[in-house]
């Protein structure tokens, strides 16, 4: 893809699931909240919330919903040295898979939208 590429234009939003042993979600927690900061004060980043699940049965016990003013600002922020150095820094025991993507509008419906 190149800069003119429209899939490169514009705001995104990064949707990651994290997959966090049960004994481990208040450290994963405080350790994602020092990462978010980093990327709080990074060009083109606008808001981030961390979502953790209902149940205990769900597969992912936390959702990262965050937006971007474009693909490549948030890519420059995941480059950061500081950001690499915190994720490399984190404690042996804590153990997670991060599965983060980027995504736009397929389809949205609110509140008295009729669906097509």
């Amino acid at each position: 893809m190149t800069e003119a590429d429209p899939l490169l234009q514009g705001p995104v939003t990064l949707i990651n699931v994290f997959e966090v042993p049960p004994e481990q979600l208040d450290d994963f927690v405080k350790h994602w909240q020092q990462r978010a900061a980093i990327m709080a004060g990074a060009p083109g980043f606008r808001q981030s919330r961390l979502y953790r699940a209902a149940s205990a049965a769900a597969h992912f016990p936390f959702v990262n919903v965050a937006g971007w003013d474009s693909p490549a600002a948030w890519e420059a922020a995941q480059a950061n040295p500081e950001f690499r150095d915190r994720i490399a820094s984190l404690p042996p025991g804590i153990r997670t898979g991060a599965h983060p993507g980027l995504y736009r509008v397929a389809v949205e419906l609110n509140r008295g939208t009729p669906a097509d």
